[in-house]
């Protein structure tokens, strides 16, 4: 186990999780959810990370809007100076540039682990033993370093990171790939070359500033004007100032892509980027029919159904392939094919000002 004060973990926290309206809200938002029935989604990442750094080196960044809900559910193990608030969404880059600058100007150089607040890994040990080949990686290279989830399936919702032939437990990174097709998901799954890649990154703070400072030399400076007004009165007014104007990007698009000397580490730890309803399945098993029914439910003669109750009964007769919600003030129904377009509802009420419910 690797307990270093230089080694910082980083959750990002600051998306919206529109996919499981009308249980995620702009206030609590799928992160502050517990989907597994064990904890928040959350806390279970800072609990992942804790196996790699200590509670007190771990930073969350989220959106301000649910900054006073975050310190509230992670006040336990997260300091409450550690959860950065983002006056708005600008992405990865952002996101990433701003806690960097934060723990190098507060804190002095270290290792960062950056990992999304909302997957689900089946493996806890396994996980942590890679990550702990990362951050080695990082700390005896001064490279970018990702953590690559070796394919089980052909999968076309996922991005892809070809590797290099190379012994040992991390290889360099050929080229990074979108979204494929069914047919070159398959080429990519055959050929042993590929991994998904999982948004996870490893890396010194003082590497990527420098990466920042080459390929991003705008939001460089804005980071750094943000930075001068760290430990001052003017901090939150200055942070609220310039960082609404930062550049939105990714940190792949603006800076993993345009760099030929990143290394992945390629493991399989049970990953799974649980991104709507359909994928309950990952979280709860199934009955014999192919149903999951979580709350007060009641389903008779139904076949892959997955229904969710946060307090009223939940009845459903003959019904096959769908999706069934309920809140207090609002239920979903939808085929299960159909769950990646719930975010349409979250937009369509935005649309008619019904901010009550999103």
């Amino acid at each position: 186990m690797i307990m270093s004060s230089k080694v910082y973990g980083i959750i990002m926290a600051g998306g919206g999780g529109t996919r499981f309206w009308p249980l995620s809200r702009k206030q609590t938002p799928k992160q502050l959810l517990n989907l597994s029935g064990h904890d928040i989604m959350v806390n279970e990442a800072a609990s992942r990370l804790a196996q790699v750094t200590s509670y007190d080196n771990i930073y969350i960044v989220t959106n301000h809007t649910q900054t006073p809900k975050m310190r509230e559910v992670t006040q336990k193990n997260i300091k409450p100076e550690h959860i950065l608030s983002e006056p708005s969404a600008r992405n990865t880059a952002a996101c990433i540039g701003y806690a960097a600058m934060k723990i190098l100007k507060t804190c002095g150089d270290g290792i960062l682990v950056i990992t999304p607040s909302d997957a689900y890994i089946r493996d806890e040990k396994e996980f942590a033993r890679i990550l702990e080949i990362a951050v080695n990686a990082a700390s005896s290279t001064n490279k970018l370093v990702t953590v690559g989830i070796t394919p089980t399936f052909p999968a076309t919702g996922y991005g892809y990171i070809r590797m290099g032939q190379a012994d040992g437990d991390y290889k360099p990174v050929l080229k990074f790939v979108e979204k494929p097709d069914l047919e070159r998901a398959k080429q990519y799954l055959a050929s042993g070359e590929y991994v998904w890649n999982s948004g996870m990154f490893v890396w010194k703070a003082s590497v990527i500033l420098e990466k920042f400072k080459e390929l991003l030399p705008d939001i460089y400076a804005d980071l750094e004007k943000i930075a001068s007004s760290f430990g001052t009165q003017e901090e939150e007014k200055v942070l609220f100032d310039v960082y609404p104007k930062i550049r939105s990007i990714s940190i792949d698009y603006g800076i993993l892509e345009h760099c030929d000397d990143i290394l992945v580490v390629p493991g399989e730890f049970g990953w799974n980027d649980v991104g709507s309803w359909d994928m309950m399945n990952v979280l709860h098993p199934e009955d014999n029919d192919g149903n999951i029914q979580l709350g007060d439910t009641l389903l008779i003669d139904c076949k892959d159904t997955t229904a969710y109750s946060s307090g009223r009964l939940v009845a459903a007769v003959g019904v096959s392939g769908l999706v069934v919600v309920e809140t207090p003030d609002a239920v979903l129904i939808c085929p299960k094919d159909k769950a990646q377009d719930v975010k349409k509802i979250v937009d369509a009420l935005k649309e008619k000002g019904r901010a009550d419910l999103f």
